[in-house]
C-alpha cells in the first residue's frame, strides 16, 4: 500500500502497540524552509513511531531524517502531526519509514 492511501486514523481506537515514555537525544534534518540540524529529545517511542519536541513547525507528510546522539539508530520519517505546545515549541508525531541501527538505552542496545 502506498504511503498516504490509508484511511484516516480513528484516535478513539487504542494504538496497536504501546508507546514507551523515553527521553532520547536525536538530530532532526530535512526542514524545507529552515536548513540545518536540530538537536532535540524524544518524548515517547514505539516500534513504528515516536513523538519529539521541536523548535520548528512541520507540515503533515513532511519527510525528515532522524539519528540518535548515542547508538546507531537512523530513519527517514513522515510527520504525522505537529501541534503547538508550551514555550514556542511543537510536539511532532513521526512515523518511522526506514529504521536501521539500534537505540542505546542505559548502556544496552535495543
Amino acid at each position: 500500500m502506498a504511503l498516504g492511501t490509508r484511511a484516516p486514523k480513528n484516535f478513539a481506537t487504542p494504538r496497536r502497540e504501546p508507546r514507551m515514555p523515553m527521553e532520547i537525544g536525536i538530530h532532526i534534518t530535512g526542514h524545507a524552509a529552515i536548513p540545518g540540524t536540530e538537536t532535540t529529545f524524544t518524548q515517547n517511542v514505539s516500534l513504528r513511531g515516536l513523538r519529539v519536541l521541536s523548535a520548528r513547525r512541520w507540515k503533515t507528510n513532511d519527510r525528515l531524517t532522524i539519528t540518535t546522539l548515542a547508538g546507531s539508530f537512523r530513519s527517514m520519517a513522515r510527520v504525522a502531526y505537529c501541534r503547538p505546545v508550551a514555550e514556542a515549541r511543537f510536539a511532532v508525531g513521526l512515523e518511522l519509514l526506514e529504521p536501521s541501527g539500534t537505540w542505546v538505552l542505559g548502556g544496552q542496545s535495543n
